[in-house]
């Protein structure tokens, strides 16, 4: 399973006017480059709840999430090429034909079933105890034979995973990790692992004023973090963030996602210029992938 991913990634030094103006030493982790379809923190997260699974002699994976989610699609291409049967609870109605991530998802095997919103918000997904005959879906055999995985990866394991980034960084000395936070187990797996005075700050994908203090409770965690608002809702766009994600593909050579890391990265770019950041702090921030998902033109 090892030779599929390309561990540790790297490091890129990320140099413009700003940066260079204000005195930023800014890296980019490039997770997107852990592999072309389960890319990013999305493998970080998968890593270790395979293991169990397979641990528990577990066949089938099950998951959830919505009709766009990098989480569905990496679940859905991990089954392929580790060799397990995959299972996808999907938010909303059904539409043919299927989008572009959702096709990727079956066309790997994955078995779709859909849930209205409204009964989705209701599950207990992030329990062990998801019933799929109390919602008449037929998942084709017994739940006690699936391992199941909750929306996002979004588990201890996925923060076991997570944390191990940290680890791969030791060219450089930094004071800050940044990355994009939606369910918040990259954060919270990277701030568990972290050496004072070192900080760990998220950067919301959504709309969500206690944020850190739901990530806290969710994983029982009692490591520091920061979470910066984006007050943006989740998935959409702005001209000034499209802007911003083609011209740091034109001048870096780096394609970023609008929901994840290239929210992110719009966003602390605007704290820099803001001289949030004393000078000659070094920044690492995290490209989490996503890509396949939300590409724009």
């Amino acid at each position: 399973m090892r030779d599929l991913f390309q561990l540790p990634t790297r490091l890129d030094k990320i140099e413009n006017e700003l940066t260079k103006k204000q005195g930023i030493h800014l890296y980019l982790k490039r997770d997107d480059l852990i592999h072309p379809e389960i890319s990013g923190n999305k493998w970080r997260k998968l890593k270790y709840n395979i293991e169990e699974a397979k641990r528990q002699q577990k066949h089938t994976l099950l998951t959830f999430g919505g009709a766009y989610s990098n989480h569905i699609t990496a679940t859905a291409a991990t089954g392929k090429y580790v060799g397990f049967k995959t299972i996808g609870i999907i938010r909303g109605e059904e539409h043919l034909p299927l989008n572009a991530s959702l096709q990727f998802a079956q066309d790997c095997g994955m078995q779709l079933h859909y849930i209205d919103r409204t009964t989705f918000k209701k599950l207990h997904i992030l329990e062990e105890n998801f019933n799929p005959s109390s919602l008449n879906i037929n998942i084709g055999c017994d739940i006690n034979e699936v391992y199941i995985i909750p929306e996002g990866g979004a588990n201890k394991l996925a923060l076991k995973g997570c944390s191990e980034m940290v680890d791969e960084i030791q060219e450089i000395n930094f004071d800050y990790i940044c990355c994009a936070s939606g369910t918040g187990a990259t954060i919270a797996g990277i701030a568990s692992n972290l050496k004072p005075p070192q900080q760990a700050m998220g950067f919301a994908v959504l709309k969500h004023e206690n944020l850190a203090e739901e990530i806290k409770h969710k994983f029982q965690l009692d490591a520091n973090f920061t979470i910066y608002n984006t007050n943006t809702a989740y998935a959409k766009t702005t001209p000034e963030l499209l802007k911003f994600i083609h011209d740091f593909q034109l001048e870096q050579g780096i394609l970023l996602d609008y929901v994840y890391t290239g929210k992110m990265l719009f966003y602390l770019f605007k704290l820099i210029e803001q001289n949030y950041f004393p000078q000659n702090t070094t920044i690492v921030a995290v490209h989490t992938g996503g890509v396949m998902n939300a590409r724009v033109g």
